[in-house]
């Protein structure tokens, strides 16, 4: 039986809130997601990238998992970060980690050991291996420092059933189209970046891991519904409302421009964790001047 892709539309790649004591933030979490859950968010990706997850400790991670879980209560499906560069390690985590309530498994490719490509199909499929759950692949050379080419998450894509989708975000939009041209039908692509959302979805994506997400997602959701619904003109009248957005919040290295944003937004303090730090204050001035002409 082929296992099916639940993970469509609006994805956020929500952020993990700090007080000013550098400490969880759980109360600004809760209100974070009620704001995801009624403005049009389809699902949740939880303890990945944007959400600082090197930077947490397992009680952190497993106290913010199981308060997700309990919050949402089925509402939309969550895809759980788990990856790293130590396959053994990984697959461990599958077979013995706490997954309950979580409907699938983003997981990034290998980082620092710069892999060929024979290794990354060998990593995946023992990823796959270890887990009854569906895993989404997640390609971002910009922070991994390996491309894992189309005919790799193709070959993955038909030789392991549970691999039902990739978040692309490579910045290419030839390896995308790569992709959907050798791709098994059963197989989904997920933008993973926010500005190549409209030409990826135009092209054949299902659906965003969002950043900005997290901030505007009623806006970025009506984006890609319109386009769901071949209302591309409407569409990119949105994306280019944007357009300017998209680089601000990633100038200064994400989520610093996000959290920038949210806390502009009233939503969040403005606090990382070493080794990330806020954006600047020029960066955030414009960000603040875009908000207001856009009167969000």
């Amino acid at each position: 039986m082929t296992i099916q892709n639940i993970f469509k539309g609006l994805g956020i790649a929500l952020v993990t809130p700090f007080k000013t004591d550098g400490s969880v933030d759980y109360e600004a979490l809760t209100r974070l997601i009620d704001y995801q859950l009624d403005n049009g968010a389809d699902f949740l990706c939880i303890l990945a990238t944007t959400g600082e997850t090197p930077c947490l400790t397992a009680e952190e991670k497993l106290t913010i998992k199981n308060l997700i879980v309990n919050q949402v209560k089925g509402r939309v499906p969550i895809l759980m970060g788990c990856g790293g560069n130590n396959t053994a390690a990984v697959v461990e985590e599958l077979r013995n980690g706490d997954f309950k309530g979580v409907d699938g498994i983003l997981s990034v490719c290998p980082y620092y050991n710069k892999p060929s490509q024979e290794g990354l199909y060998q990593h995946f499929k023992a990823i796959a291996a270890a887990t009854s759950l569906p895993v989404v692949l997640y390609n971002v050379p910009g922070r991994t420092g390996i491309l894992m080419r189309a005919e790799t998450t193709c070959r993955l894509a038909r030789d392991c059933e549970n691999i039902v989708a990739i978040k692309e975000a490579s910045g290419s939009l030839e390896l995308v189209d790569e992709i959907l041209k050798n791709k098994p039908d059963d197989f989904d692509i997920l933008s993973g970046d926010d500005s190549l959302t409209y030409p990826m979805v135009a092209c054949g994506a299902v659906g965003v891991i969002s950043v900005i997400g997290n901030a505007l997602p009623k806006e970025f959701s009506r984006m890609i519904r319109l386009e769901f619904n071949n209302e591309y003109a409407a569409a990119r009248k949105i994306h280019h409302k944007f357009t300017d957005l998209y680089s601000l919040l990633f100038v200064d290295g994400n989520p610093a421009g996000v959290k920038a944003l949210l806390h502009e937004m009233g939503f969040i303090e403005n606090v990382l964790r070493l080794p990330l730090v806020p954006t600047r204050v020029a960066t955030l001035q414009k960000m603040s001047e875009i908000l207001k002409s856009l009167k969000l």
